[in-house]
């Protein structure tokens, strides 16, 4: 495995990897990602080996200019419709933390789809991972860079502690812009539906095409998209989900770790609990002291690869506000957490 700065040189040596069918885990604007040739069979199946992922659960591919489109969509089964959303939603909000389930060509194979007729399609917002795709075959299909359904990485050592050897490449290119991986949606449905609220919030995609909504998580045997197991996005740790009220109102346990979402429950919490300093116990973390959704999200994973490392036997989370990036919090919070159980012991 090389571990290598991201730079010019080092993406030339990564691209012409992937171009000979190795995998390469790179930096976007979301999270990192595990890629590989999205033609090439044998490095597709390589992907779910190494992240121990269900054969079942779709790949999302990298484009890196609008034009490639044309070797994975098989346009004639669009609706004008979809096909006007298509290209008021391609124009403004890509580079961008955005998904499109498309139908796909018969070229895209099988295994990177999922067996499905339809291909996730994105085009990311993020320098280096553009040259990387532009300088190999413009189409990389890249999950996230982490065993499945476990923390989604957000920075380079992130896929190292977890992933290893089984990588050839991994380029550092610091912490990710956003923090959690893209919106997905399906804009050939007569109601164009996200399939997994991310790194765009629903907001700014209608007000582009109008009202959307919003699929529940599905079991974890069938999926349409990729993304959308009930299961997924967790920690080592069980994790339990509260909200603002209830968080404010728990017990302190010394041996659980609490993830807040704002400094104004956390204050109540540390006022309820009689806890004398807010610097004695390095279990709690606060994901945006003025509650601001974006600066959350940002350090979301990043937080919980932190607490995960700790010797703490639960980690105890706030649900953030619906709105902006808040959907997306909630909805990795809620894949993630435990299964109910009596927090009072």
């Amino acid at each position: 495995m090389l571990y290598l700065e991201l730079n010019e040189k080092n993406i030339l040596i990564a691209a012409e990897q992937l171009s000979a069918g190795k995998l390469v885990a790179f930096p976007t604007e979301t999270v990192y990602g595990l890629g590989c040739d999205a033609f090439n069979k044998a490095a597709l199946a390589k992907v779910f080996e190494v992240k121990k992922r269900p054969r079942f659960d779709p790949l999302i591919i990298h484009i890196a200019a609008l034009d490639t489109l044309e070797k994975l969509v098989d346009f004639s089964r669009l609706t004008q419709k979809a096909k006007h959303r298509l290209t008021i939603l391609s124009r403004a909000l890509w580079p961008g933390p955005l998904t499109l389930i498309l139908p796909k060509l018969q070229i895209v194979p099988d295994i990177a789809t999922g067996g499905l007729d339809t291909v996730a399609v994105r085009f990311p917002a993020h320098d280096g991972a553009i040259r990387l795709i532009k300088e190999s075959s413009g189409a990389v299909a890249a999950p996230s860079a982490n065993p499945f359904g476990y923390l989604s990485p957000t920075r380079a050592e992130h896929v190292r502690e977890q992933l290893g050897v089984d990588v050839d490449i991994i380029l550092d290119g610091g912490a990710a812009d956003i923090g959690v991986e893209s919106t997905v949606l399906d804009i050939s449905a007569v109601s164009p539906r996200i399939l997994r609220p991310g790194g765009l919030p629903r907001e700014t995609v209608e007000a582009f095409i109008g009202p959307l909504q919003v699929e529940q998580v599905h079991s974890d045997e069938t999926v349409n998209s990729p993304g959308q197991l009930k299961s997924h996005y967790a920690p080592r740790k069980d994790l339990y989900l509260h909200n603002s009220s209830e968080m404010r109102r728990l017990p302190f346990f010394p041996d659980d770790a609490y993830l807040f979402f704002e400094r104004s429950s956390f204050k109540t919490f540390i006022e309820n609990n009689k806890i004398s300093t807010e610097i004695d116990n390095t279990n709690f973390f606060i994901l945006s002291a003025e509650g601001d959704t974006r600066e959350a999200a940002v350090r979301l994973f990043d937080t919980l690869h932190t607490i995960d490392a700790l010797p703490v036997s639960n980690i105890h989370a706030e649900r953030a506000p619906e709105s902006g990036l808040g959907a997306a919090i909630n909805d990795r919070l809620s894949r993630a957490r435990a299964q109910a159980r009596n927090v009072n012991k």
